[in-house]
């Protein structure tokens, strides 16, 4: 590659980086029109779809989670769907089933109906109220970006994005998701309360006799070319070595002052998640490369379920959010 290329390279992905930076700011601006206040939720969920991944949302009830699924759905273009997951869903009432069809003729054959899977975007709704059989049924579908039904593969639409959402209250009747399906998820996103300037604009705006309805900014086309710009934008190799330090070090047996604290820790997934998920904050704040301030950033919604730690550490009062600050710290 001559540096005559590599110019005209760089400065395409300038302005397309520009042109997108201006579609997300105006996709947040769209975003908050219905949800206010929780920037930070916004961002994560945000960042989440343009790392071309899957979020869980864990809160308690009332701080809409559905409706922030709901509004990115309009406000990005997406084809969305919503599924209430229960202790008696079944695998085929998420991926479909195949029924039995006689033609005029007579014939008999076997014809596939697509279930809500066959979505842009998949609202997991209480995804832990559902039985394990049932929970797997997603594993496949948000890896391979396909199903197989009866033998047959069936792709799914593109993009294909997961929003989960969890109730960290209410565990009775309950199946903790596996760590198998957990790292299957970029990132999870805390929803704390709103704070209460927050909460007064909910109040005035929720309870009168129109609410503002969510606006699209962006097409799918736009949210497709954005997530393959995120895999494009320069990655300093400082913020790689960044990444590094911190995904290996939340592991048993890589940091000394945490020895015996930490049960199992995160795997290479965390090291790709991590990598996306910086560049998508990055072009979220309207820059075109990361620091390593977006690694400590994200350290934490990207790590937190990927890692457990020892029951001795858990007695000595120690919680994961505390290990990965010790961590995030050392990388400042």
């Amino acid at each position: 590659m001559t540096a005559d290329t590599a110019t005209n390279l760089d400065e395409a992905i300038i302005r397309s980086a520009e042109n997108t930076a201006d579609l997300i700011k105006r996709a947040r601006e769209a975003v908050h029109g219905v949800i206010f206040g929780q920037e930070a939720v916004v961002d994560g969920a945000l960042i989440t779809l343009l790392s071309g991944g899957h979020g869980l949302l864990v809160g308690v009830p009332g701080l809409a989670k559905t409706k922030l699924v709901e509004t990115l759905g309009v406000v990005l273009g997406l084809d969305a769907k919503r599924v209430q997951f229960t202790p008696d869903l079944m695998p085929s009432d998420i991926l479909g089933t195949e029924v039995l069809d006689a033609s005029e003729t007579g014939k008999r054959s076997f014809r596939f109906v697509r279930g809500p899977v066959f979505a842009q975007l998949l609202m997991a709704d209480e995804i832990n109220r559902a039985s394990p059989r049932t929970q797997s049924a997603l594993l496949q579908a948000m890896q391979e970006y396909h199903i197989t039904v009866a033998g047959e593969r069936h792709d799914l639409p593109k993009p294909f994005h997961v929003l989960a959402t969890q109730n960290p209250l209410e565990q009775e009747g309950t199946y903790p998701l596996p760590e198998a399906q957990l790292d299957r998820f970029l990132m999870q996103i805390d929803v704390p309360y709103p704070d209460r300037e927050d909460e007064k604009r909910i109040l005035l705006f929720t309870t009168g006799a129109e609410e503002a309805p969510a606006r699209p900014a962006m097409s799918v086309e736009d949210l497709l070319g954005a997530q393959r710009l995120v895999r494009r934008l320069p990655v300093g190799e400082s913020v790689v070595e960044a990444i590094l330090t911190l995904v290996r070090s939340a592991r048993p047996g890589e940091t000394p002052d945490l020895a015996g604290k930490i049960a199992w820790g995160p795997g290479p997934r965390a090291s790709q998640a991590l990598m996306l998920a910086v560049r998508a904050r990055a072009l979220v704040q309207g820059r075109f490369s990361p620091s390593i301030d977006d690694v400590i950033a994200l350290a934490e919604p990207v790590l937190k379920h990927r890692m457990a730690l020892s029951f001795a550490a858990r007695a000595d009062g120690e919680s994961i959010e505390g290990v990965i600050g010790r961590l995030a710290r050392k990388l400042g």
